[in-house]
């Protein structure tokens, strides 16, 4: 096991709801099923980056609720150790997440609660945390501020810092400087550059884009055609290989980032951590759910192993 990986997100209670449509407003509807679950991209990334072997600490804010018990009941069973300041004056983040019967489409309400009030203060608090990993990893599901001043400090402490630009929002080229390797979907890609990712080699002309705005290495995630690492003009594609039938792709992007900070933190080089990455994600596809379907490490490597000696 190498260094720690920290990561700064958030955590959400998903309840879904499916129906056959939307209730208009002052109208009551009978729904067709409903599930509770762990949700969060912050969550989601620390949970396969623990059960893939990581040393994961999870720096956050929660209430004093019952779904900060289930926060820590998954991280817990996932073995991620909890960071967590308690605010008592919020509660822990929760969505509504509607569900079409017919068609699958979704709409969604996400209220951050706690978590929307993580502050440069609470990363300082954790500061000692952050300069002695391995790995520090985040997104922008918490307060941008908060997120920055994590990547600046794991920056200077000499951390390798990812961040995964979700929901993707407006960078700054500072705050880009502070990123060591940037992993965007082709739709977050898209927005953060103006350009379409539509292609590999639209992939690469993205990541360039985001290269020369200062964060030192860029992977492209794309889905079923795998991720794309770009730095210093070079590219490196590895397909997307699931052990079985895909059920749902919900996680698969926490997944491979979970995945790709335990094997960045143990010193494995870039050809070998993305491939990491990506069985951590092909292996969650053939799953359900997000935080339940992340793969343990003993699945991965089982996995990793039948496909030595295949190429790419």
């Amino acid at each position: 096991m190498g260094k720690p990986v920290v990561v700064l997100g958030i955590f959400n209670a998903d309840t879904a709801y499916r129906a056959a449509r939307l209730p208009r407003l002052g109208e009551t509807i009978m729904g067709a099923g409903f599930h509770l679950g762990p949700g969060g991209k912050g969550s989601n990334q620390a949970v396969a980056a623990a059960r893939s072997g990581g040393d994961v600490h999870m720096i956050t804010r929660l209430g004093r609720d019952d779904f900060a018990l289930m926060a820590r009941g998954v991280w817990a069973g996932a073995g991620v150790t909890p960071h967590v300041i308690e605010d008592a004056d919020s509660h822990t983040g929760s969505a509504f997440i509607f569900l079409e019967e017919g068609t699958g489409q979704n709409a969604i309400i996400v209220c951050p609660g706690a978590a929307g009030r993580i502050t440069v203060e609470d990363i300082h608090a954790n500061r000692a945390l952050i300069e002695g990993a391995g790995v520090f990893l985040t997104q922008l599901e918490q307060p941008l501020a908060a997120a920055e001043e994590g990547l600046a400090l794991a920056r200077a402490a000499g951390v390798t810092t990812i961040l995964n630009p979700a929901p993707a929002a407006t960078l700054s080229d500072r705050m880009l400087a502070m990123v060591d390797i940037i992993t965007p979907n082709e739709s977050e890609a898209e927005s953060l550059t103006g350009l379409p990712v539509t292609s590999l080699t639209e992939a690469e002309a993205a990541a360039d884009a985001l290269i020369a705005r200062g964060v030192g290495a860029a992977i492209i995630t794309l889905g079923e055609k795998g991720v794309l690492y770009r730095k210093d003009g070079q590219s490196l594609h590895v397909p997307a290989r699931a052990p079985g039938p895909v059920a749902e792709t919900t996680g698969a992007g926490d997944a491979f980032n979970g995945g790709l900070a335990t094997a960045l933190s143990e010193g494995r080089p870039m050809a070998d951590a993305l491939r990491f990455g990506c069985a951590v994600a092909g292996i969650s596809v053939t799953r359900t759910g997000a935080a339940a379907a992340m793969p343990t490490r003993a699945e991965v490597e089982a996995f990793l192993a039948t496909q030595a000696g295949s190429g790419d």
